[in-house]
């Protein structure tokens, strides 16, 4: 059994709860990050501060970590470091890849490992691919890739990134934007539900040089996940529904998180990780599926609401323009 590990990054959404199951597992953990985050580790864990881009990192192989978990590298060339650093030295390497990285369009709407990685409209997801590629094509690093999808803890999960704003407008009765019809299903992952398999998976090995995605079995639609949002808030939420290729139109850089992800169907089949990491199961009402970004988000509005800027006049603007039609 793999008794040391490393996360790297170790407090952000998805990672912190993995870090907190591998600390109850009985593992040894370590976390290297710059300890900027405010988060308290959870009891027993070493903190290792440092810097992905500083001298301190290359010393992290050399410490007898039989896991390491790579949670905050996105582009090749933090691959390659990585490969040349731990190569020969650790048990096992895991990297946090995305489901983003699935083919768009979709030729089939359930999704499998077997779903090439094909997504020609998002830089994010073509990144991940190619670290994918760097990996698999390694010859002395024991790796496996892991695929998040939508994983929630803290953030509220919108459709552009807009994050609290959208709070606020539901709350203020002025509209919110969701792309396409509203019925497109979409799959949410509680991170502390994320965290059981994938700590399941250290040592295992049935997972070398095996890629997994790790993600609830149920998906909700984005109109039921913004009633959801407003209902928890108390407020019945103005949706005003618009073509996606329409909001590229308005907005270049949303065709990465829209046409390159959430405009798509995201239902998953996790038969494989399953049969590696055994038997779990995700919450599937998405009332608790949303309760702690919930606690998370009236946390932060009591300290205030955000405030309005130039996103909220182009919401308005579409919003405005897209009621017009057809008068």
């Amino acid at each position: 059994m793999a008794k040391r590990v490393l996360f790297i990054g170790g407090t952000g959404q998805i990672s912190y709860p993995c870090v907190e199951r591998a600390v109850s597992q009985g593992y040894d953990v370590s976390v290297f990050n710059r300890g900027r985050s405010g988060a308290a580790l959870p009891t027993g864990t070493t903190s290792i501060v440092g810097d992905m881009n500083g001298p301190e990192y290359d010393g992290l192989a050399d410490l007898g970590f039989d896991v390491v978990c790579q949670f905050i590298a996105f582009t090749p060339d933090q691959l390659a470091r990585d490969i040349a650093l731990f190569s020969g030295k650790v048990g096992q390497y895991i990297f946090i890849s995305s489901a983003s990285v699935y083919e768009k369009p979709a030729s089939h709407y359930v999704i499998t490992e077997q779903t090439p990685a094909i997504n020609p409209f998002w830089t994010y997801s073509q990144n991940k691919i190619a670290c994918e590629k760097l990996l698999k094509d390694s010859s002395n690093l024991p790796w496996t890739i892991i695929r998040p999808s939508h994983t929630v803890r803290t953030g509220l999960p919108t459709m552009m990134g807009e994050g609290d704003l959208i709070a606020r407008r539901m709350l203020e009765g002025e509209p919110v934007v969701v792309a396409g019809d509203g019925n497109t299903p979409w799959t949410l992952t509680r991170s502390i539900d994320f965290a059981v398999p994938f700590v399941s998976l250290f040592g295992k090995s049935g997972a070398i040089k095996e890629t997994f995605h790790i993600t609830s079995d149920t998906a909700h639609t984005w109109d039921a996940i913004y009633s959801s949002i407003g209902k928890a808030l108390g407020v019945e939420p103005r949706v005003v529904h618009v073509p996606t290729d329409t909001l590229v139109r308005y907005r270049s850089d949303w065709e990465g998180p829209l046409t390159g992800d959430k405009s798509w169907s995201a239902l998953f089949d996790n038969t494989k990780v399953k049969g590696v990491a055994g038997a779990f199961a995700c919450e599937t009402r998405l009332d608790e599926i949303l309760a702690e970004s919930m606690k998370f988000l009236k946390q932060r509005l009591e300290r205030g609401m955000p405030e309005k800027g130039e996103m909220d006049a182009l919401l308005d603007r579409i919003c405005t323009d897209q009621s017009a039609l057809g008068r």
